[in-house]
């Protein structure tokens, strides 16, 4: 013999010869024993091929000897057996020679045959598998020689065989060897099934008797790849043997094998166990130790189990990190005073010198690509909307911007709030003084929450945009004062209401609209068209209420106001006039007649008792080029304001001349008049950047969306409803699946419909957050929280109750009425891929809305996402039947993540599938139906897990970012 490879069964090359495994022989042990015992070695009866043939037990007609059994004679049954086995032998010096490792113990032999091995026991089992026999009908039988300790068996290297902690296994078919095993680092676990074992070994390693019947004699059946290809852990699990015949059932499991048959592996019934063991040994063992390995191993969790748990533990702690973070630092505000916050407000001027504002003009329908040349010169031609408009406001005054459609009165008060604009923006506007000023801005629309009511509207914004450090009872007293003020006692609690459920009436909006901004204590209220759409009595209230704000002695505050025609009383409350037209200024002054005498004096006409509003919205309309001319210049007298105040000087002097001066600068304002974010994109959780901590931003608007919730209860009954009635709907058309071929079929189509369906029922996630979209726009302008605050009361308040329980509902009902697998660790890993997909599929339909302000628009690709998610599945096509150009798109798809894994979930609590396929029985797994059906890997639950959880960082990552750097108003 030349090397190992010329002995079968893993025989070792011993001089010119192999030395064999227990029960075989021959010059490359492929001859079996017949008869005989394994006390006997090399001398044992062999069973010899003959005529080109392979050794076949059966027809050789071997008999074994009393007290042993199983194919082969390998396996003793009584210690009688043992005992004359080895006095066989060497009555003499085998007591020396085989135990002498067991020196003083008691040395008398006995046949273990529990399933328990203490030295090198024998098994020998019937394999037992309907589409196996239907296959290979003939008797089929599987011995193992399992060696714990070869050094305590009655004859090391006899009785037992190979290295410590290692099996031999051999496979016979009517008679004749067709395949042979070995593994090695074997562990023995007796759990806490008395009598029974586990053994878990590895290096696993196979090799087929080339044209056996097994291996390529039945070329239709040939399992010799499947057989060469074993490799991995193998498992040899068995239970207690019987008292009545000593014989167990016991399960042959590796990872291809269960892949076909299930994850009980392999079955084997009729199991015959027998060992030739020193009692000593057996007394040592059982007194000293229970197991082999360590119990515990039993009991402990799953690495996927044990990673999960991880990942929830790291979340938790991270958030419990950062809710401390923010309760420190909302008790640090609290507890800081109020920081110079007083309630006092008003006294601060406004000017703005030589204000343009510019945009580019496009004259097609459609966008052109930047590289065009038409989009080229379109970038260089340019709107002027306002040209070098300049003006000054006292304390206490109040101003009326005045002017036809287009006259560019809202971009100029727009300007002087601060809002973002598209176009480009020069000139500059200053405050006296500066340090600490409010400005208001009500826009021309009244976007208010339509649940809350008027007290509610009111408190909220007080909540939010006065400081932390002030107390919420003077909170309170603010938001009172200020419904005195605006006149809105008689409807504090009633709901605002909007188009579909009435609520206030629109002059009572408008005035919320503008309590919004006087809760906050603004030195400068700037108002777009205040009475535009409301009646004179409501037009004449909200005018009422602006010029008791201006005028109030204790705290006098500008008030800016763009008015698009309003009635002579109306026009004669405001203090001064300035009059555009065509982006150009024709008068900017006093109020009341004055503009008419100045128009008068340059040939306009002015008639007695003529409204003057009218007349200088005529003027307006088609002016002269000569008053462009002659408009009055951004002079004390001819504002009408020069009263000799000191806020009067200081704005004088710091009128910049072209470009912006340094004081402007130093004050914070360039010549674009764009106002920096103050703070902007600082620690969240300090709100830094806001009159409140984030955690308070959190708390009040967590409190809005939970009045919302349960005011409105439509939509989550809407969901509950109809989650109740499709998960019935589901689980009756599902019911009790079967286990046959159609029946996975029709289990795995139970599971794709539940994916889809929750693909589809996240559509109203999209429409609430565009629904709500303005609302944000008008609030975040306003600085009353951050982005991230607003997004996780939205995420929790949406979620929850809209998302997951509806979710829960619909599983629990489908699961259990479609018989899926009956027990509580397959159903909660279930529920909890149907839930992480549901969370990824809400934030894409978030990430949707806030992309695309047109609903329309991102409903449309909202629903064509869920049907690409549906063909790229896995349940209508194959996946590796796709194209290859086009099979790349699965990777990208969360439905065919979701799908899989609960299809291997299914398959993972040992389904099996029992049908009959052209009168051939099939028994196997459903794992091996999966992978054929739908290419589904059976180990790719958590490589599934961990992906959706990728698809909702990335979605959750994708909205935060685009709420906080792109979600802004912009006019």
């Amino acid at each position: 013999m030349s090397n190992s490879s010329s002995c079968t069964n893993y025989g070792t090359v011993n001089g010119s010869s192999c030395a064999c495994p227990v029960g075989f022989g021959g010059s490359d042990c492929s001859q079996p024993a017949c008869g005989g015992n394994i006390f006997q070695g090399a001398n044992r009866p062999l069973v010899s091929s003959s005529g080109g043939s392979f050794p076949n037990l059966t027809s050789a007609g071997c008999l074994c000897q009393s007290g042993w059994t199983g194919e082969g004679c390998n396996v003793c049954q009584t210690a009688q057996a043992c005992q004359s086995g080895f006095a066989s032998v060497n009555s003499q010096s085998s007591s020396t020679a085989g135990l002498g490792t067991s020196t003083g113990l008691n040395d008398t032999l006995t046949c273990n045959q529990q399933a328990r091995v203490f030295a090198a026991g024998e098994m020998s089992c019937q394999v037992n598998n309907p589409t196996l026999q239907s296959l290979y009908p003939l008797h089929t039988t599987l011995n193992v020689l399992r060696t714990l300790n070869n050094t305590l068996s009655p004859l090391p290297n006899v009785t037992s065989f190979g290295p410590q902690s290692s099996v031999y296994v051999q496979l016979f078919y009517a008679g004749v060897e067709q395949f042979y095993c070995s593994a090695d680092s074997c562990t023995q676990d007796l759990g806490n099934d008395i009598g029974g074992a586990d053994w878990t070994c590895q290096n696993l390693q196979c090799h087929c008797f080339a044209n056996t019947t097994f291996c390529g004699a039945v070329p239709l059946t040939d399992l010799t790849k499947i057989l060469d290809g074993l490799t991995g852990t193998l498992e040899i699990s068995c239970d207690t043997p019987s008292p009545q015949n000593h014989t167990s059932s016991c399960a042959f499991k590796q990872q291809t094998i269960t892949s076909v048959f299930g994850s009980t592996g392999l079955g084997l019934t009729g199991c015959t166990f027998g060992e030739c063991v020193a009692q000593g040994v057996i007394d040592t063992a059982t007194g000293n130790a229970t197991s082999s390995s360590d119990d515990s191993n039993s009991h402990s969790l799953s690495g996927g189990v044990i990673a999960g748990l991880a990942v929830v533990g790291g979340l938790v702690g991270l958030a419990l990190v950062f809710l401390l973070l923010g309760w420190l630092a909302q008790r640090r505000a609290r507890r800081g005073g109020q920081a110079g916050w007083t309630s006092k407000f008003g006294g601060i001027a406004i000017a703005w010198t030589d204000i343009s504002y510019f945009v580019q003009t496009h004259h097609g329908v459609l966008p052109l690509p930047p590289w065009s040349r038409k989009a080229r010169e379109d970038m260089n031609e340019q709107k002027v909307v306002l040209d070098n408009v300049s003006g000054r406001v006292e304390p206490g005054q109040m101003l009326a911007i005045l002017g036809p459609s287009g006259a560019g009165k809202t971009t100029l008060i727009e300007i002087l709030a601060g809002k973002n604009k598209s176009g480009r923006t020069t000139g500059s506007v200053a405050f006296d003084p500066s340090a600490g000023h409010r400005v208001g801005f009500v826009s021309q629309q009244d976007v208010l929450s339509p649940t809350l009511t008027v007290h509610e509207a009111l408190l909220f914004a007080a909540e939010l945009r006065l400081p932390e450090s002030v107390p919420k009872t003077e909170k309170r007293a603010r938001v009172d004062d200020v419904i005195e003020k605006l006149g809105l006692a008689a409807v504090r609690d009633v709901r605002i209401g909007d188009g579909e459920k009435r609520g206030i009436s629109g002059g009572e909006m408008r005035r919320v609209s503008i309590g919004l901004e006087l809760v906050a204590t603004p030195d400068v209220l700037i108002l777009d068209e205040p009475t535009s759409g409301l009646d004179s009595v409501s037009a004449a209230k909200v005018t009422k209420v602006l010029h008791a704000l201006a005028h109030d002695e204790e705290n006098p505050t500008v008030v800016i106001a763009s008015v698009h025609q309003p009635s002579s009383q109306l026009y004669h409350s405001f203090d001064k006039v300035l009059v555009l037209s065509h982006g150009r200024t024709l008068y900017c002054g006093p109020g009341g007649f004055a503009p008419a005498s100045h128009f008068s004096s340059q040939g306009i006409t002015y008639h007695e008792g003529y409204n003057v509003a009218d007349y200088l919205l005529e003027i307006a309309s088609d002016p002269p080029i000569s008053l462009f001319q002659t408009a009055p210049s951004h002079d004390p007298n001819a504002v009408g304001s020069s009263n000799g105040n000191s806020s009067s000087a200081n704005l004088e002097k710091e009128k910049p001349t072209g470009d912006a001066s340094p004081n402007l600068l130093e004050k914070g304002y360039s010549d674009t008049v764009e106002r920096p974010v103050q703070g902007a994109y600082r620690r969240w959780w300090t709100g830094s950047s806001y009159a409140t901590t984030f955690l308070t931003q959190l708390e009040v608007l967590s409190g809005r969306e939970w009045k919302i919730l349960r005011r409105d209860l439509t939509l989550f009954a809407t969901h509950i409803v109809v989650a109740s009635v499709l998960g019935v709907f589901v689980g009756g058309l599902y019911f009790n699946t079967g286990i046959t071929i159609a029946g996975f079929q029709s289990r795995v189509g139970c599971l794709f419909f539940l994916g889809a369906l929750v693909a589809f029922s996240t559509l109203s996630a999209l429409y609430h957050v565009v629904e709500s979209r303005p609302l944000f726009l008008r609030e975040r302008s306003a600085s009353y929280y951050s982005p991230t605050a607003w997004l996780l009361s939205r995420f929790l308040f949406d979620v929850l109750p809209l998302r997951i329980i509806p979710t829960i509902v619909v599983s629990a009902i489908t699961y259990w009425m479609a018989g899926l697998a009956h027990d509580a660790a397959h159903f909660f890993k279930f529920l909890f891929i149907l839930v992480l997909y549901t969370l990824a599929m809400t934030l894409f339909n978030f990430l949707l809305a806030i992309l695309f302000s047109n609903g329309g628009i991102a409903i449309l690709l909202s629903a064509l996402t869920a049907l690409y998610q549906m063909t790229y599945a896995g349940f209508f096509v194959h996946l590796n039947d796709i194209p290859p150009v086009l099979r790349w798109l699965q990777w990208l798809c969360p439905l065919k993540y979701t799908l899989e894994a609960l299809s291997v979930n299914e398959v993972g609590s040992g389904l099996m599938i029992e049908d009959t396929l052209q009168g051939v029985p099939v028994d196997v797994s459903a794992s091996l139906i999966m992978n054929l059906l739908f290419g589904f890997g059976s180990n790719n639950y958590y490589r599934d897990v961990l992906v959706l959880f990728a698809f909702i960082a990335g979605f959750g990552a994708g909205v935060i970012l685009i709420v906080t750097f792109q979600l802004r108003e912009r006019r």
